[in-house]
């Protein structure tokens, strides 16, 4: 790659991904060090398993970073077909954890489709929304979108993940507001998709009966705190009273009365934000979101300077990819949104979607690298 090409390199972003994956580490040795499982499995066997996805996943994103995004437009479709693939191949091979059939087992090691689904999902809207970039506006193509997305997202509903079918909704709204739909488009699609999430609500096929309870739960510790029943609340309030703890510097890591007495479940992957609110502190929730919020404002930066529609349009959907786990992941964690268990950015323990977000990181400085051409 030419020497003057790397003036465009957004090393503002690499800062931002090496700070937070610091932190991550910090967070995920403390969670684990004394955790079990709900079998009486000791969860700090897993750390080493944390290091080598982060080791793999900062290789990959030097990969994608000298990678020629604009190659991946002629590649959308295939790319897409095996995202479509692998999310039917895991209903009926994949295992089911949480109430979800989300994983394959690939060896020692599981895979969930759901993840790459959502970096697939983003190459193939940007290419499509490119290819009718003159005509992105009509209402056949943003219905073209609308389907393509659709499709995924029914997919991963049905595991039932209702998390990841939100992402992709949300990388969808973002991706379609940034090629063109009008405000007209959008009240009309939200209308019509009423009947259909009450149909869903009402349906055994979409979501478990556990996945209801947390959505009343977090209706009634809004509404009627009384008619909360106390196992569907637990997890929110034991992550509540970790954050209490905390104060303004926290009890230092390794230190804190309910990371490190088992008393919040899955403290390593969705309530890690509770981990680093009671060790670490206001302090460092701060330092956490500030750094994530600096990350996004960089990915948005990215897209306003992509080169092409292609570009552009994959920097808003890696965008809303990580905007939508950031935000349900502190509101879960702060009991300002119902628990759907996403994963904190390059922060919580989770194989795939570490390895996803930071080749989607890599392909954000892909189209950095190439947002200008080079004159001589």
């Amino acid at each position: 790659m030419e020497i003057r090409r790397w003036r465009q390199y957004n090393w503002p972003l690499l800062v931002c991904v090496i700070v937070l994956l610091v932190l991550g580490a910090l967070a995920v040795y403390s969670a684990t060090l004394t955790a079990v499982t709900g079998t009486g499995v000791p969860l700090h066997i897993i750390y080493p398993d944390h290091l080598i996805n982060m080791g793999l996943g900062l290789t990959l994103m030097v990969a994608f970073t000298f990678f020629d995004y604009q190659l991946l437009s002629s590649l959308a479709r295939p790319i897409y077909l095996i995202g479509v693939f692998l999310l039917i191949l895991v209903l009926f091979i994949g295992r089911t954890s949480e109430g979800a059939r989300s994983w394959i087992e690939i060896g020692a090691r599981t895979f969930q489709p759901t993840e790459l689904a959502k970096l697939a999902l983003i190459i193939v809207l940007a290419a499509y929304w490119q290819r009718f970039e003159q005509i992105n506006d009509r209402w056949l193509v943003q219905l073209g979108g609308l389907v393509i997305a659709g499709l995924l997202g029914l997919l991963v509903l049905v595991q039932p993940d209702l998390g990841g079918a939100i992402v992709i909704a949300s990388i969808w709204v973002m991706m379609a507001w940034g090629s063109g739909i009008r405000w007209q488009q959008i009240l009309t699609l939200t209308v019509i998709m009423l009947p259909l999430v009450y149909i869903g609500w009402q349906s055994d096929s979409f979501l478990d009966d556990y996945q209801k309870r947390r959505l009343l739960t977090f209706y009634y510790l809004l509404n009627d705190p009384s008619l909360v029943d106390f196992n569907d609340s637990y997890n929110v309030v034991q992550a509540m009273n970790a954050l209490t703890q905390g104060g303004l510097f926290g009890a230092g890591l390794t230190n804190g009365l309910f990371s490190q007495g088992n008393y919040v479940p899955v403290q390593h992957t969705d309530f890690i934000f509770a981990v680093i609110g009671e060790e670490m502190g206001f302090f460092g929730g701060v330092v956490l979101i500030t750094f994530q919020a600096f990350l996004l404002w960089q990915a948005l930066s990215i897209a306003n300077q992509a080169r092409d529609t292609f570009g552009r349009l994959m920097a808003l959907g890696i965008f809303g990819m990580l905007f939508c786990h950031l935000v349900i992941n502190l509101g879960m964690n702060m009991s300002l949104l119902p628990v759907t268990g996403l994963p904190l950015p390059l922060v919580s323990h989770g194989g795939s979607f570490m390895i996803i977000t930071l080749i989607s990181i890599g392909l954000l400085q892909s189209i950095a690298l190439r947002s200008k051409r080079l004159v001589f």
